[in-house]
């Protein structure tokens, strides 16, 4: 069953016979109703094909949500690190500016000296560098975690040090769960809806209503009975209608089986690139940074007392805080390979499905 209608009509009707002379005038009115009636079948495809509209809108909500919690870990995580390596940045070049300070107060005495006041202040120059890079990635990633969070751009936030890890991945599964896939597998879905509805529409809907008229003049008439109504032609088979209907199902398959292959390259790289982080990580185990940062304060120590060469010094300054860096961009990297894996494969890695509500859609 399909749309219903009315229409009313009002005029004013005026009789003159052959000689123009007037035979009498009065109103004329006219009230009709008709329902449409569609071919069996018509009405469930058009609600079908809605209902996968809204599928299509809960799969991208989905998908939305998911892509924002990435973004907001993956900032807390830049902001744990930047904190972190502004600290460290800003010790070491707390130490080259107290050497400043203590080796400008001695008098240098030939060439040598001078050379290695001049190294530790190149070295101090570009440690105030790093620092304020660091200071400026932290504030930038606060500035943007507000924004995400609906605060003032400026407001204060603490983001607590958590302790992340990256266990191995489990086997990966992106066909069932990845939201691109399901969201090119439901238009595929509506696409085929939409050829059988171009099908069905072969045949025109039929309307059937009752009509009542009245017209006084010189006489008073009535009317009243059952309208029936059909579009021309009736032969139409809507041929054009069909074969676009046809042509957009096959392009939605072509998408869906390019989206299935882009997504299955994604997750292998992704993955690629979270177990090249995660071996990186390994290696640098909390013993070993602490180890160079006990180095960092040996080699400070021992400088002061003059038995390590400003070379040997700086060199172990720099090399504990290239260690720093690598760790930081090893973990950066590492969550963001890790959270790419989980939106292209719908899934969390600690095997819970995060898409379980994309299923149900899909049966709709």
């Amino acid at each position: 069953m399909g749309k219903s209608g009315s229409d009313h009509r009002c005029r004013c009707k005026i009789v003159n016979d052959s000689n123009g002379n007037s035979l009498g005038q009065g109103a004329s009115w006219s009230i009709s109703a008709a329902q449409a009636f569609e071919y069996p079948g018509r009405v469930s495809l058009r609600k079908a094909i809605a209902n996968r509209q809204i599928s299509l809108a809960e799969i991208g909500l989905e998908g939305f949500k998911a892509a924002l919690t990435a973004r907001v870990r993956a900032l807390a995580l830049r902001v744990i690190v930047a904190q972190e390596k502004t600290a460290v940045a800003r010790k070491v070049s707390d130490r080259f500016q107290e050497l400043i300070s203590v080796l400008s107060q001695r008098a240098t005495a030939g060439v040598a000296p001078l050379l290695d006041t001049r190294l530790i202040e190149a070295n101090a120059i570009a440690l105030n560098r790093r620092t304020a890079d660091n200071a400026r990635d932290l504030q930038s990633a606060l500035y943007e975690i507000n924004q995400l969070r609906g605060s003032p751009i400026d407001a204060a936030l603490q983001i607590a040090k958590s302790d992340l890890k990256f266990p191995p991945l489990p086997p990966l599964t992106a066909r069932s769960n990845s939201y691109d896939i399901r969201t090119r597998t439901v238009e595929l879905g509506q696409r085929g809806l939409k050829v059988n509805l171009a099908k069905n529409e072969r045949w025109p809907a039929v309307k059937v209503g009752p009509f009542a008229s009245n017209e006084r003049a010189d006489t008073s008439e009535y009317r009243a009975g059952i309208g029936f109504s059909l579009a021309l032609p009736i032969w139409n088979r809507n041929a054009g209608n069909i074969v676009t209907a046809e042509a957009r199902a096959i392009q939605a398959e072509a998408s869906l089986n390019a989206t299935i292959l882009e997504v299955e390259r994604k997750v292998a790289d992704a993955a690629f690139g979270y177990q090249t982080r995660r071996d990186e990580l390994l290696k640098l185990q909390p013993v070993t940074l602490e180890q160079l940062r006990e180095a960092a304060e040996l080699a400070d120590r021992n400088y002061r007392l003059g038995a390590v060469g400003v070379v040997t010094y700086t060199e172990v300054q720099k090399q504990y805080l290239d260690a720093i860096d690598a760790l930081a961009a090893a973990q950066i990297g590492a969550l963001e390979n890790r959270q790419q894996i989980e939106q292209l494969t719908g899934l969390r890695l600690d095997g819970r499905a995060a898409a379980q509500t994309g299923e149900r859609t899909n049966d709709r």
